[in-house]
């Protein structure tokens, strides 16, 4: 159950700093409406999820998720600039994930 909400979690990191990205500083309301709710509910995940694995093992697989998926999303949108080089970076990412999940 721990590795579930670890990974909600994660996508819910990829959430929070997408709108914060389009947030503007704040300045505009809905995009800093799914910023805040996303953040309070991946941190929770985080936490809940930090009882069971330790601690650096979840977060290290969080910011994974979560900087992946953030940085998969801009490419797929034409938010940011894509790259094989950045495919392949990317790609290493994930396999460091699945590594601390195969090795817990």
């Amino acid at each position: 159950m721990a590795w579930l909400v670890l990974v909600v979690s994660g996508v819910l990191e990829a959430v929070w700093a997408t709108a914060l990205g389009r947030s503007e500083g704040f300045t505009r309301l809905a995009p800093s409406a799914v910023f805040a709710v996303a953040l309070v509910a991946s941190m929770a995940g985080l936490a809940f999820a930090m009882r069971d694995l330790p601690t650096g093992t979840a977060y290290a697989v969080w910011v994974g998720i979560g900087a992946t998926l953030t940085v998969a999303y801009a490419m797929i949108t034409g938010a940011e600039a894509a790259s094989l080089a950045k495919v392949l970076l990317i790609g290493g990412i994930v396999v460091c994930v699945v590594g601390l999940k195969v090795l817990h």
